[in-house]
């Protein structure tokens, strides 16, 4: 069973979904993605919401529809995804660390350093 939160449209949160599976590999370029009905029946939701979402990443160039055959990954929705997530960083979050920055007064260097540490213990 699925979690759907109530501050948007289930069609929205499912396109959302298969976006970020787009982006982590799980449907790469040029593959098939499940049919609506298949994901009508294994998510207990209308075929007809499946569908929206699935247009909805038509529409956005992430997803092709191929007559008879069902819809597929476009080449180059991963970069794009990537692209845009990068773009929302920049635009969101960037701001709000450079204020955060100033408020607690730590220096570019300090922070470079410290962002540093977190990055070389992620890998």
């Amino acid at each position: 069973m699925q979690d759907w939160s109530d501050d948007q449209p289930i069609f929205r949160q499912l396109a959302q979904r298969v976006s970020k599976q787009i982006l982590q590999g799980t449907w790469p370029e040029g593959s098939a993605l499940p049919s609506v009905r298949s994901v009508s029946a294994d998510l207990k939701i209308n075929h007809l919401t499946v569908l929206k979402a699935y247009q909805l990443l038509v529409d956005d160039g992430l997803v092709e529809k191929r007559r008879g055959q069902g819809m597929y990954v476009c080449v180059g929705a991963q970069a794009q995804l990537l692209a845009e997530q990068k773009q929302q960083f920049i635009e969101t979050q960037i701001p709000d660390i450079a204020a955060t920055l100033r408020q607690v007064q730590m220096s570019m260097d300090e922070f470079i350093s410290r962002l540093s540490q977190h990055i070389e213990g992620d890998e």
